[in-house]
C-alpha cells in the first residue's frame, strides 16, 4: 500500500509532521502583528488537532492547534494589492477534511479599503464579519468556524 497524504487521511497527523522551528513566526521582527484565534467545529467545540497556515507576498507562518483549538500567527500588514484591501489568506487543514480549506483575514483599520475590496463585496453582506479581524489589545482575534450559524467564509479556489 502507498504511503498516505493529507487528501487520503482525515489525520490527525498535522501536527507532529509538518511545523518547523518558530514557523509561527513569519516576521520575528518589530512591529509584527500577532493574529491569534480558535479553530472550532460545527458545535463550537474546539478543534485541537488542526493546522493553519497564514501567506501574503513574502510571508509565510504555519500554526497548529492546542487542545483548545487555540493558534497563533506573527505577521505583519501586507500592502493593498490593485483593489484588494490589505488581507492575509488562510488555509484550513483538520480532522475530517479530506481538503484544504481557504478564507481570507481582512484587517479592521481598514473599513474604506474593505467596503471597496471585490472580493469582500462578493460576499453576502450579513457574512461579511466572518472575513474581518476584530482588535484586541495587542493582537488581532480571528476565530475560524469549520460550520454552523457563525461559519467562516471559505472559497473554492
Amino acid at each position: 500500500m502507498p504511503p498516505f497524504t493529507p487528501s487520503q487521511t482525515v489525520g490527525p497527523f498535522f501536527g507532529f509532521a509538518l511545523p518547523f522551528p518558530d514557523g509561527e513566526r513569519a516576521d520575528p521582527g518589530e512591529g509584527a502583528l500577532r493574529v491569534e484565534g480558535q479553530l472550532l467545529d460545527g458545535a463550537g467545540e474546539p478543534v485541537s488537532d488542526g493546522l493553519i497556515e497564514v501567506l501574503a507576498p513574502d510571508q509565510f507562518a504555519r500554526c497548529r492547534t492546542d487542545p483548545e483549538g487555540a493558534f497563533h500567527v506573527w505577521v505583519r500588514k501586507p500592502a493593498a494589492e490593485g483593489d484588494q484591501a490589505p488581507h492575509l489568506d488562510v488555509i484550513v487543514f483538520a480532522r475530517g477534511l479530506l481538503k484544504h480549506l481557504v478564507t481570507r483575514l481582512y484587517f479592521p483599520d481598514e473599513p474604506e479599503a474593505n467596503a471597496a475590496d471585490p472580493v469582500l463585496q462578493a460576499v453576502e453582506p450579513t457574512r461579511r464579519h466572518t472575513l474581518v479581524a476584530r482588535a484586541e489589545p495587542g493582537a488581532l482575534r480571528f476565530d475560524i468556524h469549520l460550520q454552523g450559524p457563525e461559519e467562516t467564509v471559505f472559497f473554492a479556489v
